[in-house]
């Protein structure tokens, strides 16, 4: 018993005593060797360097139609001819189809009946009024006489009047006949359709048909649309973050599923003032050239815009860049005594692995790997460089 009680008081004791000297070994331990004392860290480096430096976006979209123009029949009647197809080159005032005209010729020959009647009936107008006008002047004749009545001479009056009336009247006819028959041979002239569209382009594609030779057509409804290919329209959507670095005339390489390998030019031509509330995206159309119409609308395309461009920018690698602090900066190697300077830098255009930087000068090298093991001051070893020496 004596023995166990003599070994806890031991035991006791011991750990007592080591409880004190805790706090100086953990000093000890903590007052590691400072930077310039520890041994060289291996890191890789790249130098820095000036040139021209891009910010460059691709953005996807698809291609719309400058123009699109819809051919519709001013008239009602039956398809007997459709003069185009899908795909079809249509020039300017070209007829596209013709409908049934047998009921509008037939009006075209009732009107010209009805002119020649009001005609006629213009020419016995004309002869009334003739013929009053004479009766008129030989009742005043013997009015003066004194062989005449005043009542006789008031008839005559009457009786001329009545002739003016109705010639005017029989005018008025003719002029009304004379539209009704304008008006036929218009209509007439609408069962031929032909493509009328605003425009300085003389030369467009049919798009779609929407009707078939014998089809029955009302006035208005679509029978085909065409389309003006060149230029043709690309279409992208753009978020606020590149919004503000767009401007008009800005120039697009685009790219297209349908021809692999083949990049086609355009510009920026319309930017939209408003965003879309569902995508929080705007609309900007591209103007691109398309003499050989062989970008179509629907197709798909990927445009890439230079939104910003540096032509002297100082340049770094990305993978130089690391934050310290709360801040964002870089390791220039010092090469006479191959150690490390921490410098805080400003990023700015990133271009692929490549990222424009303020805050430093060319012609020096940053650490581009092992930067974690590093602070301001710490030494270095680039293996198979001088700096290891």
């Amino acid at each position: 018993m004596i023995k166990k009680i003599v070994a806890l008081v031991l035991l006791v004791s011991a750990g007592s005593t080591i409880w004190k000297l805790a706090p100086s070994f953990t000093e000890k331990s903590s007052s590691a060797p400072s930077a310039s004392s520890s041994a060289p860290v291996a890191v890789e480096a790249e130098r820095v360097r000036t040139g021209p430096i891009a910010l460059k976006r691709v953005f996807s979209g698809e291609l719309e139609a400058n123009e699109k123009f819809v051919v519709a029949p001013k008239v009602s009647g039956r398809v007997e001819f459709l003069a185009v197809d899908l795909g079809d080159e249509i020039r300017q005032g070209q007829l596209v189809a013709r409908l049934d005209h047998e009921e509008f010729s037939l009006a075209v020959t009732q009107a010209k009946a009805d002119l020649a009647v009001a005609l006629a009936g213009e020419a016995r107008a004309d002869s009334s009024l003739e013929i009053a006008g004479r009766d008129m002047a030989r009742i005043e004749t013997l009015k003066k006489r004194g062989v005449s009545s005043e009542a006789q001479l008031d008839e005559a009056r009457s009786r001329q009047m009545v002739a003016k009336a109705g010639l005017e009247i029989a005018r008025a006819n003719v002029t009304r006949a004379r539209a009704a028959l304008e008006t036929a041979r218009i209509r007439l002239g609408y069962t031929e359709v032909k493509a009328d569209w605003s425009g300085t382009d003389d030369t467009r594609v049919v798009a779609q048909t929407f009707v078939a030779q014998g089809d029955t057509v009302s006035a208005n409804s679509p029978m085909v649309s065409v389309v003006d290919l060149d230029p043709i329209i690309g279409v992208i959507s753009v978020t606020e973050k590149d919004y503000g670095r767009l401007e008009t005339g800005r120039q697009a390489e685009l790219t297209t599923d349908a021809f692999p390998g083949r990049i086609f030019w355009g510009k920026v031509a319309r930017i939209a003032p408003v965003f879309r509330e569902a995508t929080r995206q705007a609309r900007v159309e591209l103007t691109v050239d398309n003499a050989g119409h062989e970008l179509k609308p629907g197709m798909f395309i990927r445009a890439g815009l230079i939104l910003d461009e540096v032509s002297d920018a100082v340049i770094v690698p990305e993978s130089a860049l690391t934050r310290r602090d709360g801040e964002t900066g870089v390791f220039l190697i010092e090469e006479k005594d191959a150690t490390v300077v921490w410098k805080p830098v400003t990023p700015g255009i990133r271009a692929g692995e490549q990222v424009q930087v303020s805050g430093i000068s060319s012609g020096g090298r940053v650490v581009t790997l092992g930067q974690q093991m590093l602070d301001n001051g710490s030494k270095i070893v680039i293996p198979g460089k001088e700096t290891s020496q």
